[in-house]
């Protein structure tokens, strides 16, 4: 996909510390959390998805939620899978899909469905 084509978005999260542990072993890279000790705010990236989480008093009423999924770009699911299947579970895939993505599903923690895509390689 283009370079365009990335994401940036800010979630609630229940527990910073654990979403930190999960997208870790989701091989995103930890940014920054803040404050030191019990964070309340986190950010992480992975192939210029940007995601930061916000736990305790936010200005989102009610928990955690999410009606859809958020799209990670990469160039090799299959190689995003080899790298991550053994400390994340996967929710499905890899998949080819019918509308030409090649796709791996992860649930992150607070239910937020995180999908790996790429270009379907098949005709």
């Amino acid at each position: 996909m283009p370079a365009t084509e990335r994401l940036v978005a800010i979630l609630k999260a229940s527990d910073i510390s654990r979403t930190v542990n999960w997208y870790t072993a989701a091989g995103f890279e930890v940014r920054g959390s803040h404050p030191d000790g019990a964070p309340t705010w986190c950010e992480v990236a992975r192939e210029g998805t940007l995601l930061q989480f916000l736990a305790g008093d936010t200005p989102w009423e009610g928990g955690p939620a999410l009606t859809g999924c958020l799209y990670v770009p990469t160039d090799n699911v299959d190689g995003v899978y080899d790298e991550i299947h053994e400390r994340v579970d996967c929710e499905w895939g890899v998949e080819e899909r019918d509308w030409g993505l090649r796709e791996l599903v992860l649930r992150d923690p607070d239910g937020y469905y995180i999908t790996f895509t790429q270009r379907s390689t098949l005709p």
